[in-house]
This record gives structure tokens, sequence and C-alpha cells, in this order.
């Protein structure tokens, strides 16, 4: 039995049980009052803007079992109008949240994969999960849900009958995956690529290395599967080789997985694989160089897994991408709206571009906002992408935010003809210039940092022309 009853919760987290049976079972956690549900167990957490401790009464109405909360004084009025509820007092919701979600991870005998990176996180994860769930019933995360309160929160709620947990673990600072890889304690940790993603708060890209391989501190006889075509992985690798289990993937680099002969399409790929002793052809559903590469790392996870072949191929075959990323939508009049505003980096805009690059288009349109957190190297890396831009087949350029004039700056100085490029203080504008634009058969692309909210721009324009 993996729920775990209000005396397990209690021991666990060192806190006072006000009143409660301790023999009552919790299925289910929750941090959000809105969307609880019967039965569940509050968890108040406290962040910089609000404080969900105070929450905790309307939780217990609209149907919590009961809450584990700090900071709270209850009198003698609130006791008795709950006393057939749970109250768990404790010095910090935070702290409790990782002791049980810790807790909770090691009740399963389960393989627990987790994934970091730079860029290709998401779309990394939805691969091995959907190629991991031929096999093994699983246990993913959903949405954005990668980081030191979602994750555990994903743990908490994982069903009693899961044989594999597919986690994805995001980071701006030095220690943030230390913690998730405590509470975690994978056996398959994947690296997807070392880039430039939060540079601003690292101070180089040596030291995302550094923040990244705190994948392994939690780790349990751990399996390392690694990008080897990115520069500083293969290096890490080359000095690692001999101390620790590694399972390489690539194109450029010889790697353990390899693709040969690879085909791309427009909206799909092809390669050639030696796969368990045997020739494959793997098709994958999406186009771009770097499917191909998040594809080769869910065939690593998949053979260390002892998933057959077919079971293999099928689940990259069938695999369908988190909403935001590399979403492509039809329109009407051959128009093709390409919403990747999730999230940004020099390396994921030159990926998103390449693909936009193999696509038919009347015009290729880049709308591109501020990379966030890139601090002092913000002028290099938006400079950098000025020049991409004029590197692919991008006929319009659109930009917008505080660092995207940069971009801006650079395309002119690399010979993009200033005609068409078009810069906005408030991407608002964005909307008015496409309806006033757009063609037929054109396609137009959305990249930037999530908090620049591109993707509020993508869904407009999705419902003029749908």
């Amino acid at each position: 039995m993996k729920n775990l009853t209000i005396k397990d919760i209690v021991t666990c987290i060192g806190g006072k049980l006000i009143i409660g049976n301790e023999s009552l079972v919790c299925k289910e956690f929750s941090k959000d009052t809105r969307t609880i549900k019967e039965g569940d167990i509050y968890i108040g957490i406290k962040g910089e803007n609000f404080d969900g401790n105070v929450f905790w009464k309307k939780a217990l109405d609209n149907g919590a079992i009961g809450v584990i909360v700090q900071g709270i004084e209850f009198d003698k009025q609130d006791i008795e109008k709950y006393q057939d509820k749970v109250i768990i007092e404790v010095e910090d919701t935070l702290q409790a949240l990782y002791k049980l979600a810790s807790y909770k991870r090691d009740i399963y005998n389960v393989p627990v994969i987790a994934i970091t990176g730079s860029v290709g996180k998401t779309s990394t994860k939805d691969l091995v999960s959907n190629v991991v769930a031929q096999k093994y019933k699983i246990c993913k995360t959903i949405g954005n849900n990668n980081n030191n309160i979602g994750m555990p929160f994903t743990i908490l709620n994982a069903p009693n009958d899961i044989e594999a947990f597919v986690l994805e673990m995001g980071m701006n600072h030095f220690g943030e995956i230390h913690l998730l890889s405590e509470i975690e304690k994978p056996n398959i940790c994947i690296i997807t690529n070392i880039g430039t993603s939060h540079i601003g708060n690292l101070g180089s890209r040596e030291n995302i290395l550094k923040a990244k391989l705190e994948i392994l501190d939690g780790a349990k006889n751990p399996y390392m599967v690694i990008n080897n075509d990115n520069d500083l992985l293969h290096k890490w690798y080359e000095e690692n080789k001999d101390r620790i289990n590694i399972k390489t993937y690539g194109i450029n680099e010889k790697s353990d997985i390899q693709a040969k002969d690879i085909q791309l399409y427009e909206d799909s790929s092809e390669y050639q694989i030696h796969l368990n002793n045997k020739e494959e052809k793997i098709k994958v559903p999406i186009g771009g160089e770097h499917f191909v590469l998040n594809s080769l790392c869910a065939i690593a996870v998949g053979e260390l897994l002892n998933i057959e072949n077919e079971d293999i191929k099928r689940g990259i075959e069938t695999f369908s991408l988190t909403k935001n990323r590399m979403e492509v939508i039809e329109l009407k009049n051959g128009i093709k709206l390409i919403n990747d505003a999730y999230n940004s980096s020099v390396e994921s805009v030159k990926a998103s571009l390449a693909y936009m690059n193999h696509m038919k288009a009347n015009r290729r349109i880049a709308v591109l906002g501020d990379i966030l957190e890139t601090g002092e190297f913000a002028l290099a890396l938006h400079k950098e992408i000025g020049k991409i831009v004029c590197e692919n087949k991008v006929d319009i350029l659109i930009c917008s935010g505080e660092n995207a004039k940069y971009i801006v700056e650079s395309a002119k100085e690399n010979g993009f003809d200033e005609k068409n490029i078009y810069y906005f203080e408030n991407k608002e504008n964005i909307v008015d210039l496409l309806r006033k634009i757009i063609q037929v058969e054109d396609v137009i692309l959305f990249k930037a940092s999530n908090g620049m909210r591109f993707f509020d721009i993508a869904e407009k324009i999705k419902g003029e022309f749908k």
C-alpha cells in the first residue's frame, strides 16, 4: 500500500497533530484551494508574494480531509468547527513537502528517469515518456511542474500502481537540481545539452554544466544518458567514462545510440539506427534535427529498460508535444503558425529557425522576443541571434522586447534587408502588423522566453486566421 496515513505523515515531517484521526488514509495532496478535491490533504505553501497557509479554512470547506500549515494560531471555535478534519502544524511547510515526497518516492521500487538540460527538456520528456509507456505504467511531469514545488507534488500524487517515473528538472540557480535529485533519487539521469539558458544567473556555460550535474547528487546506482554532440557534455564524457555508467547518443560524434542516413522533411524525419543488434528505420513525427536528437535519447532509455525495438519505434512515432513547444498550427489559406513561445535560448532559436527552413512557404516570418535571465550576456547573446537570423531563410523579422532590439541591430549589421525588419516597444502592435501583412502560405514562428508571453500573440493570430 503506497497511500499514506495521517500517522505516517506526522511521523515523516515531524509535525504536531492538532486534531484528527491518525488512521485516516490520504491519497492525494494539493496546494490550490481552487482545484482541491474531496479527501485531499492541503499543504499551505508560503511564497514571496503570497501565503497559502491563510487559506487553510477554505481548503477544508472545499473538501480537503486535512491541512498541513505553518504560522497559524488556532482558536477553540476553529477546533470545534473542523473536529472531523485533520490539522497538522509544522515549522516549515516547504520542508514538510520535500520530506513527504522523498518518503513517498522511497516506497516505490520502480525506475526513476530524471531529465534536465538547457533546452529540449520538455520535448525529450514527452518522447521518453511515450517510449517508456509502451512497457510500463508511468507517472510523468505535467506542464511546467518541474520545479521545487511542482515535482514533489507530482511524486506525492502518483497512483499506487505506477511502474516508472519520468520527471523533468528545471533550474535557474545552483542547488535547485541538487534538491530535486535528493528527493527523486533517480536511476537514469539525462542531460539533453548545455547551452546558455540562465547564463545571467550562473555566469558561464561551465557553471551551467556544474549545476546540471547536480542531477547525480541523489542518484541511486545511476546510468547517465547524455547528448554526445554537445561540446561540454562530450568533454565531460571523455573525462568520466571510466568512473560512471554513461550511455551516449548523437548524430555527429560516435555514440552508443547514433542516427545515420537522416532524412529531414517539413513535418517529420527518418533515420537508420543500430538497435539491439538490429538495423531499424525510425520515423519521428515532428520535423527538425533537434527532434532527431531527442528521439535518440528516448531510444537510449528504452534500451536501458529492455523495451523491445517495435515498442520503442511505436513510442517515438506516436508521441505528441506539450502545448506551446514547436506546436505547428495549420490556418486558412495555407498559412502555418509555429508556436514555440514557451521558452527561448540562442540554441533553441537556432533550432526553431532551422526547422522553419525545411517548411514549404511563401514567406518565412520570424517573430522573436527577449531571452530572459541573460544578465551581462544579454547584448552578445541577442546579437548572436541576429546573426543566426541572417544565416537562415527568414523573409520578415519582427521583434519586441528590451533586448530584442539587439537582434534587430545585429540583423541589419549582417545584411538583413531593413525594409523587412519591424521593431515594437509594445508586443501587442505585432498583432496589428501581422493582420496587415500575412499572405497566403506564409509561415510564422513565435519564439521568446515564457515571461514575454508571445504565446498570447500566437493565440490571437490563430483565432483570426483559423
